[in-house]
C-alpha cells in the first residue's frame, strides 16, 4: 500500500502544486488516509507541505501534520509566523503538542506561548516541566471526566460535550473535590445501566493508577498487564492530572525495544529514525562505542604481549618483528573493529525495517536503498579512518613497532570497518529484496564472516607491506 501512494498519488499531488489545483488538494487530503497523506508530504519541500495543509480544515490539518514525523514537524514550524504557530499548537492534542514544542528553541517557544491562552499555557508548561522519560512525559490531559453523584442519564449529556475534546472516552473517570480520583466506569457499563442509577453506585473505585513521576514503561506495563485501553495518571496528591493510551503506550514499547536493540549493538540511542539522523550524529554515537571497544581490543594486545615476552627465555629468539608476531597480537583488534563495526549496521538496519509499516520493494525502494548504501560505505570510511588513525599511534608508540607495521594494522583496521558497515547494511537488505526476514542475517553471522574477511586481509595486506 505505501508503494501505491508514492508511485500512484505522489505524481498527482506534484502535478497539482505545480497547476495550482487547490480544490484537488483538498480532495486529497479529505479522500486520502491523513497517514498516508502525512508520508507523501515528508517527500516535498515546506513551501509544498503547507500549501497543501492549507486546503484541508482546522482539525483535518492538524491530523496530518501529527502524522508527520516530529523532526520533520520541527523543520515545518520554523517558517511559520507566532500567531500561526499558535493557531496549530491550540488544535494538537496535549501529548503531541508538547512533544513538538520540546524540539524548539526557548525563545521559539515562549513566543508561541504568548498567544495561546492563559489556561492551555499553564497546562502545556505543566506538561513539559515532566522528565521526558517520565509518565507525564507522554499522558494526554483530554480525557473524560464526571462527578459520582450525578446520575447515567446526566453523564451521558454530559459526555456529548466533552466527547470532541478527549482523546477517548470509553473510560470515564469520577472525580471527587480537588480533582480526586475515586474511581471510573466504562462505557459499556454506563449504556447498559438505567438512567436513573447514580454513578456512585456502579462505578468501580480505587482503580489502578501511575504516578506521573514514575517511569514511562511502567504506564505501558500497566495497560499490556491488565488489557486497559488506557490507565489514569495522577499526581502526588493522587489528583488525576491525565492518562496514557494504549496508542502512546505502543509507542513507549517500541521506543524502548529500539533503544535496547541499539544499546545491545553498541550504538547510542538515536533520537530520530535512522535515515532522519544527520551523518554527524550518526557518526559520533557509532563513534563512541567503537572507540572504546577499540581500546579494550588494545588492552587485549598488551595482555597477549606482556605474556609472550615474559615466556621468552634468554636463550630462546624472541619474535618481536615480522608478520607472525604483529598478528599474533593485534588480529583481536582487527577482528573486534570489523565485526563491532559490522554488527552496529545490520542492527540499524534491521531495526529501520522492524519499525516500518509497509514494504519499500520496487519503486522509490531500490533508489532509497542504495542511497543507504552508499551513506553506509560512507560512514565506513570515517569510523574506519578516525579507529586506523588510533591504532597507528598506538602500535607506534605504546608497542614500539616500526612505522611500516603500524601501516599494517591502520590500513587493515580501514578496510575491515569499511567492509564491516557495508556487509552489516547489504545483507539485510538483499534479504529483505528476496522476500526474506532481514533478522536472518544477525549479528553473530556477521561478526562471523568479518573475523574470517579480517584474518585473510590482515595476511594479505601485511604480505604486501612487509614483504
Amino acid at each position: 500500500m505505501q508503494d501505491a501512494y508514492q508511485t500512484l498519488i505522489f505524481p498527482d499531488v506534484q502535478q497539482m502544486l505545480q497547476e495550482q489545483d487547490l480544490p484537488g488538494l483538498a480532495a486529497f487530503c479529505g479522500v486520502v488516509h491523513p497517514a498516508a497523506v502525512a508520508e507523501i508530504l515528508e517527500e516535498l519541500d515546506d513551501s509544498q507541505v503547507w500549501t497543501v495543509l492549507d486546503q484541508a480544515a482546522d482539525q483535518l490539518r492538524v491530523e496530518i501534520f501529527e502524522f508527520i514525523s516530529l523532526r520533520r514537524q520541527t523543520e515545518l514550524v520554523e517558517s511559520l509566523d507566532d500567531a500561526r504557530l499558535s493557531h496549530l499548537l491550540e488544535w494538537m492534542s496535549a501529548d503531541d503538542r508538547v512533544d513538538l514544542l520540546s524540539r524548539l528553541p526557548e525563545s521559539r517557544r515562549e513566543g508561541a506561548l504568548r498567544v495561546i491562552a492563559q489556561a492551555e499555557r499553564n497546562e502545556i508548561r505543566r506538561l513539559l516541566s515532566y522528565d521526558e522519560d517520565s509518565a507525564g512525559a507522554v499522558m494526554t490531559t483530554e480525557y473524560a471526566s464526571l462527578p459520582a453523584s450525578i446520575t447515567v442519564q446526566d453523564a451521558i449529556s454530559r459526555l456529548r460535550l466533552q466527547a470532541p475534546n478527549s482523546e477517548t472516552i470509553y473510560y470515564v473517570y469520577i472525580l471527587g473535590e480537588d480533582r480526586l480520583l475515586e474511581g471510573f466506569i466504562s462505557l459499556r457499563e454506563l449504556i447498559l445501566a438505567r438512567p436513573e442509577t447514580r454513578l456512585s453506585e456502579i462505578m468501580q473505585r480505587d482503580p489502578i493508577r501511575v504516578r506521573a513521576t514514575e517511569p514511562r514503561t511502567v504506564a505501558a506495563q500497566m495497560l499490556a498487564r491488565y488489557n486497559f485501553i488506557a490507565v489514569p495518571i495522577v499526581d502526588d496528591g493522587d489528583r488525576l492530572v491525565g492518562i496514557v493510551t494504549h496508542d502512546d503506550a505502543l509507542d513507549v514499547v517500541q521506543e524502548e525495544a529500539t533503544e535496547d536493540a541499539y544499546l545491545q549493538s553498541a550504538v547510542a540511542p538515536l533520537e530520530d529514525t535512522y535515515q532522519e539522523t544527520p551523518l554527524n550524529v550518526v557518526l559520533w554515537k557509532r563513534g563512541v562505542w567503537l572507540l572504546f571497544l577499540s581500546v579494550v581490543a588494545l588492552m587485549n594486545a598488551h595482555v597477549i604481549d606482556h605474556y609472550r615476552l615474559s615466556t621468552t627465555t634468554e636463550q630462546a629468539t624472541p619474535v618481536t618483528t615480522g608478520l607472525t608476531s604483529l598478528i599474533l597480537l593485534f588480529l583481536p583488534l582487527v577482528m573486534a573493529s570489523g565485526g563491532n563495526a559490522g554488527s552496529q549496521s545490520a542492527t540499524l538496519f534491521i531495526r529501520m525495517f522492524a519499525l516500518q509499516h509497509g514494504d519499500s520493494r520496487g519503486g522509490q525502494g531500490s533508489s532509497i536503498d542504495n542511497s543507504l548504501v552508499l551513506r553506509e560505505v560512507l560512514i565506513g570510511l570515517c569510523l574506519g579512518a578516525g579507529l586506523a588513525l588510533m591504532d597507528f599511534t598506538v602500535a607506534w608508540l605504546w608497542f614500539g613497532r616500526t612505522v611500516y607495521e603500524s601501516s599494517v594494522i591502520a590500513a587493515t583496521v580501514v578496510t575491515v570497518v569499511t567492509l564491516g558497515t557495508s556487509a552489516g547494511t547489504f545483507f539485510p537488505l538483499l534479504f529483505r529484496r528476496l522476500g526474506m526476514d532481514p533478522a536472518i542475517m544477525s549479528n553473530p553471522l556477521i561478526a562471523a564472516m568479518i573475523d574470517v574477511l579480517g584474518v585473510v586481509l590482515f595476511y594479505e595486506i601485511g604480505t604486501i607491506v612487509l614483504g
